[in-house]
């Protein structure tokens, strides 16, 4: 039942509070958190019941994630990885697969995987590069056929959650034809590298390090078993890769407001109208940004990919991100400078808070994507530089 899942984010979010501190001070991973998260079954979330998950759908994740991020934002943008990978692949039913070309053995692996996280697996992603950023179309990662599968070998940044989940979505440009990029599961193991590089203002617990590759996978780790479909899916489904993170930064978002709020009445401050008046206007903020983060969930329940449905996915993006990060300043400048010392709750989620503008899309490729859409433009064609 998806009301058990948000139930059980719910009662998490105080033990994920708890520690947050102590692995934002470390830049150490929440490995307990993540223990949490298996117990309780979330990792299963996004995996169709028929095949032992919960079978929740965008807006019930979002709201999952919301409550994550107010215990922990670090944790919850982990967390939103490995939703991400579920839940794409999870909403490849069979017309898509059809239209796809995605032949049955390819939905036959996907099941196994997809299988094995409501058993308890987790997924990171390795998209990024540097360089790059997150645009498919310029990635240096490379991948050649091979006997039996696949050859990958590149290296990838901003990994979350590098060294510590059971498989990585790995996406590289065909070697001897860069115009083709795909996606697979790489499972943990030999081949793989991590380079501690990660030491972040924000989001410092999410062990983003680098992820270096030199691996053979099999065959069936190519995700939709045709080549080349990156690209297709980014443009299917840019709730996972645009979206996602609102609801994370939403809740990092009401977290500001309630450590604020707490840090005011124990100060004796709340008399003052000043005060008062930037908690109201944070608040009316906040509850902004969970209505477009609802909507836009909705619609891309309702009407996955439709033109209408994306600009809601790109305004929820902008506007949680730059809500995260202005209401969070607006709450540490109201508890005075006694909340920025190292350790207190505001300081910490002022620094996660101003990480939701620079996650791809960023907040000016938002903008921009929205701005030529309301001038009549296509924004997945008419940019001077390719989205993806």
């Amino acid at each position: 039942m998806t009301s058990d899942a948000l139930d059980a984010a719910r009662r998490l979010a105080p033990r994920l509070a708890a520690r947050a501190g102590g692995h934002d001070r470390d830049g150490s991973f929440p490995v307990d958190d993540f223990a949490d998260l298996r117990a309780a079954g979330l990792f299963g979330l996004m995996v169709p019941r028929s095949l032992g998950g919960t079978g929740a759908s965008f807006a019930q994740y979002a709201a999952v994630a919301t409550e994550l991020a107010r215990g922990n934002g670090a944790t919850a943008l982990v967390f939103n990885m490995h939703a991400s990978v579920t839940g794409a692949l999870g909403a490849v039913d069979e017309e898509l697969a059809e239209a796809l070309g995605v032949p049955d053995e390819a939905l036959a692996a996907r099941d196994r995987l997809l299988a094995d996280a409501a058993q308890g697996a987790w997924y990171g992603v390795a998209m990024s590069e540097r360089g790059a950023g997150a645009r498919l179309s310029q990635l240096s990662t490379v991948y050649e056929p091979v006997d039996g599968g696949y050859h990958i070998k590149g290296a990838k940044t901003f990994c979350s959650g590098a060294g510590h989940a059971d498989g990585y979505l790995v996406a590289a440009r065909r070697a001897d034809d860069p115009s083709v990029v795909s996606q697979f599961l790489v499972p943990a193991g030999d081949g793989l590298h991590v380079e501690q590089t990660w030491d972040s203002l924000g989001m410092r617990a999410t062990s983003s390090h680098d992820l270096h590759l030199d691996v053979t996978v099999p065959a069936d780790r190519l995700l939709g078993g045709v080549e080349g479909l990156a690209l297709v899916v980014a443009q299917l489904m840019p709730h996972w890769l645009v979206a996602s993170y609102a609801a994370v930064y939403v809740g990092v978002a009401r977290a500001a407001v309630e450590a604020a709020a707490e840090h005011l009445t124990a100060r004796n401050l709340t008399g003052l109208p000043a005060v008062r008046a930037r908690v109201g206007r944070a608040d009316a903020a906040v509850a902004a940004a969970e209505l477009v983060v609802a909507e836009a969930a909705r619609r891309v329940d309702e009407a996955p990919g439709d033109a209408a449905t994306n600009r809601w996915v790109w305004r929820a993006k902008l506007l949680a991100g730059t809500t995260a990060a202005e209401v969070a300043a607006s709450m540490l400048e109201a508890a005075g400078t006694s909340a920025t010392r190292r350790g207190h709750p505001l300081e910490r989620l002022y620094r996660d808070a101003r990480c939701g503008s620079l996650h791809p899309a960023t907040s000016d490729v938002c903008a921009d994507w929205l701005g030529i859409a309301a001038l009549g433009g296509d924004p997945d064609r008419d940019a001077s530089t390719p989205r993806w």
